[in-house]
């Protein structure tokens, strides 16, 4: 115990790099998530045509491939990102595709003649769709976003083949330096405790969108 305790600095240390690539994560992809979703119920087929090409592409290969492809192939083509920037690019495409085919679903749950009803009172299609669409899509898709959100607590150890010094990472040194597994059991709680409180908030935003019944 006094040997985890010791080595929990470092453990932490490299937790802030996972906790800003899950952040970072968030707040990019769920909003190109949001935008490719509607793109995907658009009635201009070209384009739906190529975010399903896209949704495809991401969801049907790992996203540790993609992780070695941004940082190690696209520099073939003269784009170099550096690490961190690098694992984020690749990170926000693949949940970007996740959260599409989340939101797609949600969208067209929605009864047409909420549509219909929206147009008749006047309302705009951008007031449509903020105040008649998404309220209702975010109450439906909230537990499907919400797994995803977990996942991608546990998807950021993946970071590892970069050599970023993520929590993961911090934990690997610390178990080769030491001939340890200790340092990996205080990774494990790291990681426990991030999806704790993940799960906790999004329980808490189940709550709160439970007017919307």
């Amino acid at each position: 115990m006094n040997y985890l305790i010791d080595v929990m600095p470092q453990l932490l240390a490299g937790a802030t790099t996972t906790v800003k690539l899950f952040l970072y994560t968030i707040v990019g992809s769920l909003p190109l998530g949001i935008i490719l979703a509607f793109g995907l119920v658009s009635r201009f087929k070209p384009l739906q045509w190529i975010i399903q090409l896209y949704v495809w592409v991401m969801r049907g290969t790992p996203l540790l491939l993609q992780l070695i492809l941004v940082f190690y192939g696209l520099p073939i083509i003269g784009i170099v990102f550096d690490r961190f920037p690098a694992a984020l690019f690749a990170f926000i495409l693949n949940y970007a595709a996740y959260y599409a085919e989340i939101f797609r679903g949600g969208i067209q749950s929605v009864p047409v003649g909420q549509y219909e009803a929206a147009r008749v009172i006047g309302l705009t299609p951008g007031q449509t769709i903020t105040k008649i669409v998404i309220p209702q899509v975010t109450k439906i898709v909230l537990p499907s976003v919400g797994n995803e959100v977990i996942s991608l607590v546990k998807d950021t150890s993946l970071v590892y083949v970069l050599g970023l010094s993520d929590v993961m990472r911090a934990g690997r040194i610390a178990m080769e330096r030491d001939t340890t597994l200790m340092p990996l059991i205080g990774v494990a709680i790291i990681y426990l405790v991030m999806t704790g409180i993940t799960t906790l908030i999004m329980k808490q935003l189940e709550r709160r969108m439970n007017y919307y019944r």
